[in-house]
């Protein structure tokens, strides 16, 4: 029970050891939760006498009830006149109440999927984890994608696979092959999707049985977003306790020196930024974080005051200018409010403003050497509310994080910022996306603001939503959360 996958290789690895191993729960599904599930079933899949095990539970046990407003809401322990009680403690599913799935059960389903895609030294090797079937009955596709648009697709003819046993092409060979060599894209992905011919007793014909996505060969490094040095002449002045950089009537970003913080970023009299740029270290808890009592990791952030940080601006002023550019350091100091005169984070954030209106933002942090693993480190800002129709180059659709996103596929993907929150029946941290590229916040008349990695930075984990983390952390049902007056956007590592 909840085993830990080095201790479930060190019985199964053991020569006086016959029996199989199960796990009887070993995945806790309250909330946004279940990371790490991939690490036990690369040991599971690859290990012979590990037979696999159960997560607690399928479903959240909820009953519907009116409010006084007369809304419509899941209720849970202690909300029925019920003593004593186990409050939340019921809501441990893969799905909601009424069957509908949290955005796990996608990464559970792709745990388990019995057609496992890999590429090895060269090779594309297709697995049937079956013991029973062959894979007569099933249908066979690949699609390319190069970064992120479609450069492909078409069946794949593969005579049947035998249980437990693989089929291997050179990728090379294969007839997405051309598709790729004639791509002079950064990043090329291939999908293997396998489909049943037929229907049976629990599903149609068509259901995909399972879908795997793998990186082919790279042609070309990473290159960086173009920025153009052609942009015009640039203007940057301290004015008081203000920073202003602007070109022309085209945009102006202004800066306050006593917070660090862009006041103000408006491009042709639009303004696209409300609010940041600012370190983050905090998020709001999950239902597993404060699982434990005082050896949660939620309690360990609060005893530490993470919980409570406030940012100081040590100093905030300009380095360097040209007529192209600007650049603008700001040390900030985050200290806990419980405790003023010590330091938790030094940020150095370092601002590149160029004449296009490109900014390149660097950070280097260094956190005080007691502090508990960290629930976050990034920063955070906040876009016009009209903001609300991102795109993302990253994975999707669904819900993802750096623990939980091998069902994630990588590709270009749209949505409003609505849609990217995932209702939890109690709110928490939530909407995030992983391996982001870059993404963009636009209005609907197409005007809105752009943001990517840039140099050697890996990809981003993003998140953005209406409600802010003070509010997801307040409150005790989905329906009770209050949208803010602008979009609170995070970008971390």
């Amino acid at each position: 029970m909840y085993m830990r996958v080095w201790d479930m290789l060190k019985i199964a690895n053991d020569p006086n050891e016959s029996r199989p191993l199960i796990l009887c729960e070993y995945s806790h599904a309250m909330g946004n939760s279940n990371g790490n599930l991939h690490i036990y079933w690369e040991a599971i899949d690859n290990t012979f006498g590990l037979q696999g095990g159960f997560i607690w539970d399928w479903v959240d046990q909820a009953l519907i009830k009116i409010d006084e407003s007369g809304r419509q809401r899941w209720a849970y322990g202690g909300e029925f006149g019920d003593v004593p009680n186990d409050s939340n403690f019921c809501l441990n599913g893969l799905t909601f109440p009424d069957r509908t799935a949290h955005p796990v059960l996608q990464e559970v389903k792709y745990l388990y999927q019995p057609i496992k895609v890999a590429l090895h030294e060269g090779k594309v090797e297709i697995k049937n984890g079956h013991f029973f079937q062959t894979t007569e009955g099933l249908e066979f596709s690949w699609y390319a994608s190069a970064d992120g648009c479609n450069l492909g697709s078409g069946d794949l003819s593969l005579d049947p696979i035998k249980p437990q046993s693989s089929y291997a092409i050179d990728w090379q060979s294969g007839p997405w092959y051309s598709s790729w060599s004639s791509s002079s894209s950064e990043e090329v992905f291939l999908t293997i999707t396998a489909k049943l011919l037929s229907s049976t007793r629990w599903v149609e014909a068509g259901h995909i049985i399972s879908s795997s996505q793998v990186q082919l060969p790279t042609k070309r490094e990473f290159v960086p977003h173009a920025i153009s040095v052609s942009g015009g002449t640039l203007l940057a002045e301290t004015l008081g306790d203000k920073i202003k950089v602007n070109q022309q009537d085209t945009w102006e970003i202004t800066l306050s020196t006593k917070t660090g913080t862009i006041e103000s970023w408006k491009v042709k009299g639009v303004n696209v930024l409300s609010k940041g740029i600012y370190p983050c270290f905090w998020r709001a808890p999950t239902d597993n974080d404060k699982g434990g009592g005082s050896a949660s990791y939620l309690s360990k952030w609060k005893d530490a005051g993470i919980d409570s940080l406030h940012f100081f601006t040590e100093s905030c002023s300009i380095q360097n200018k040209t007529n192209n550019s600007v650049q603008i350091m700001v040390v900030f100091l985050g200290v806990p409010s419980q405790d003023k005169s010590k330091v938790l984070f030094t940020t150095d954030m370092k601002y590149t403003i160029h004449a296009s209106g490109d900014v390149i933002v660097e950070c280097s942090v260094k956190p005080n050497p007691d502090l508990p693993p960290l629930p976050r480190v990034g920063v955070e800002f906040n876009v016009e509310k009209s903001f609300d129709q991102v795109t993302w180059y990253g994975r999707g659709p669904l819900e993802s994080y750096p623990d939980r996103k091998a069902s994630a596929q990588v590709a270009v993907y749209e949505s409003n910022v609505r849609d990217l929150h995932v209702p939890y029946i109690v709110p928490g941290e939530s909407s995030g996306r992983a391996d982001v590229r870059w993404a963009t916040f636009k209005n609907k008349n197409g005007f809105g603001i752009y943001a990517s990695r840039y140099g050697s930075s890996p990809p981003m984990q993003m998140s953005a939503s209406y409600y802010s983390t003070l509010e997801l952390d307040r409150a005790a049902h989905n329906e009770e959360l209050v949208e803010g007056d602008s979009i609170e956007v995070f970008n971390f590592c």
